[in-house]
Formats: C-alpha cells, sequence, structure tokens
C-alpha cells in the first residue's frame, strides 16, 4: 500500500534545488530588475532635473575692466618664460542651455597665445581670452 501526497509538491519538497550545467544563476539584481516598476516615460525624471538647473549669464565687461585684464595679459606674456602664478576667473559656458557659470582656477602660466587666443597654464588647462572676468597676480 502507498500513501498518496496530500499536497500537491509533497513529493519534491525535501529533493535538492535543481542548479543549471549550462547557463549560470542570474545576479540578485538582474532578477530584481525583472520586478520594478515601469517607466512609460523614460528618462522624463532626468529632463526634470535639467530643467531645474540653474545657469548664470556673462556679465559684459566695462572698457576699463578690459584694459586692466589687457594689463594684466601684456605683463603675462612678457613674464611667461618665469610661470608667474595668477589665478584666473572666466566664464564656462553651459553646453546644454543658454548661459553658464563662473570657475576660478589658479595656476602658473605658461604662455599667452595671442594666435589662439587663449592663456596657457602649466597644468594643461586653457582660458579663453574672450571669457576672462578677472585676473589676480
Amino acid at each position: 500500500m502507498t500513501l498518496k501526497p496530500t499536497h500537491k509538491y509533497d513529493d519534491i519538497i525535501d529533493k535538492p534545488h535543481h542548479v543549471s550545467s549550462r547557463r549560470a544563476a542570474m545576479t540578485m539584481s538582474d532578477r530584481a530588475a525583472q520586478f520594478a516598476p515601469f517607466s512609460a516615460l523614460n528618462g522624463y525624471e532626468d529632463v526634470i532635473e535639467e530643467s531645474g538647473r540653474l545657469t548664470d549669464l556673462s556679465t559684459e565687461l566695462t572698457e576699463s575692466a578690459w584694459e586692466r585684464i589687457n594689463e594684466k595679459l601684456y605683463f603675462l606674456w612678457e613674464n611667461a618664460a618665469q610661470h608667474p602664478c595668477v589665478t584666473v576667473t572666466y566664464f564656462v559656458p553651459d553646453q546644454r542651455k543658454s548661459g553658464g557659470k563662473y570657475v576660478t582656477v589658479t595656476g602658473q602660466v605658461k604662455r599667452v597665445d595671442e594666435c589662439e587666443q587663449v592663456l596657457r597654464l602649466t597644468d594643461g588647462r586653457e582660458i579663453p581670452l574672450k571669457d576672462i572676468y578677472n585676473i589676480m597676480l
């Protein structure tokens, strides 16, 4: 006389879990991704975040401010061989929207490149002359 199982899976409940010899086991993060909520608008949150990001407008310099900057650039051009240390504030345009931000960097001058209109620092940074807002020697 054989006893019939009382529940549907009583005959296999004590057997070891099957592990495939052909396929690697799925990671827990991949398994969890199967049950992640569906987002009908992919990228919507990124667009909202981007639109909320603030940028500054470039400030138009006065004639006297341009003259002071040009005097300092001329000094740097003459003394580039000594690699003077400077702190430069300049405008960096935003790649995605209008405006940008002002950045202040400190470094040693490698040269003032008049042809390419950039201030080259010894660490490799290049600052466009037209974007310079202030130079402190």
